[in-house]
């Protein structure tokens, strides 16, 4: 019997073939003869109690000129496909939570949701790195001006974000004598309104902003080091960033592990840490990337990974 796996996305025709995780997931799904459908989050609706979606089976190529062809969009219930794959990007919006509601009702229903709904709720891709503090360099997350400035003179060179931006958004480095200390904490706070990330600045970011992939709770043999581009703070590709692969070293594996065992008792099949030297700075959950990167570069097959932990779990499930 086909496995039939759904996969929630943004627009497809927008998505950079070369670099794209979510498109090297539909392929290594697709070589195992498992059958694709292909929904956006305004296509998902909840009929009666049941989750439903409008969504399209859909072929795809890795082909810089036709990557996708789809048919018509048909309506369905959530638990008629086997799988989903949960590939939305932030912003982690309410319309974003709202999306997790109608997979909980699949998930709950028997179908297996990758990563699981209530994970994607509850663990914020900055705050959950509190629940590792030994992994990470010293952090306050807090609206107050007074906490930061005090932190800020501790460390005198720190990186302050916010809790809910990707792809190197709004991230500021401020050193000991920057000029611009209170209006960015006053912009970022709203005032004092909006909790805000602080961390140490890590003078190891020269070497790059290490994406380590975790599948399954095992890290992958790789990270991509994203090396920030000249006159740059930032690592993230999405901020001109060069992604360069490394072998993990013993300390960054150790604390992937670590990490990977606690995601995986959660229902997080896969994610990405962000470590900067020796320091985890953030847990991604929601649609980490690197996959094609790492795979170009090492000859990796990280999707088939995936793959085989998503085949292993429907199996198990069947039994």
């Amino acid at each position: 019997m086909s496995i039939k796996i759904g996969i929630v996305m943004d627009p497809i025709e927008s998505i950079k073939v070369a670099k794209d995780t979510t498109l090297a997931m539909m392929l290594a799904a697709q070589r195992r003869g498992w059958e694709l459908f292909y929904m956006e989050q305004p296509d998902l609706y909840m009929q009666d109690g049941v989750a439903c979606a409008g969504m399209r089976k859909i072929e795809v190529y890795d082909n810089p000129d036709k990557w996708f062809e789809a048919e018509e969009s048909h309506d369905s219930a959530l638990t008629d496909l086997d799988c989903i794959l949960m590939r939305k990007d932030p912003p982690f919006d309410m319309d974003f939570i709202y999306t997790t509601y109608f997979l909980q009702r699949a998930s709950d229903a028997g179908v297996l949701v990758v990563n699981d709904p209530a994970a994607l709720r509850d663990i914020n891709e900055k705050m959950f790195t509190a629940w590792f503090p030994e992994c990470c360099p010293p952090t306050l997350i807090s609206p107050s001006e007074a906490r930061l400035r005090e932190f800020h003179n501790i460390h005198k060179d720190i990186i302050v974000k916010p809790l809910d931006g990707m792809g190197g958004a709004s991230i500021f480095r401020l050193r000991a004598d920057d000029p611009n200390i209170s209006v960015v904490i006053e912009t970022m706070t709203l005032f004092g309104k909006r909790q805000i990330m602080a961390q140490r600045y890590l003078p190891e970011i020269v070497d790059g902003d290490k994406r380590v992939l975790v599948v399954d709770g095992v890290p992958v043999d790789h990270a991509l080091a994203r090396i920030p581009a000249a006159g740059e703070t930032r690592g993230n590709l999405a901020a001109g960033g060069r992604g360069v692969a490394v072998p993990l070293s013993p300390q960054n594996r150790a604390m992937a592990e670590q990490v990977g065992v606690v995601l995986r008792e959660k229902g997080v099949l896969f994610a990405g840490l962000d470590m900067i030297g020796d320091h985890i700075t953030e847990i991604n959950v929601t649609s980490p990337t690197c996959v094609r990167e790492l795979d170009e570069q090492c000859g990796l097959d990280i999707a088939g990974q995936l793959m085989k932990a998503l085949a292993e779990r429907l199996t198990e499930r069947q039994k």
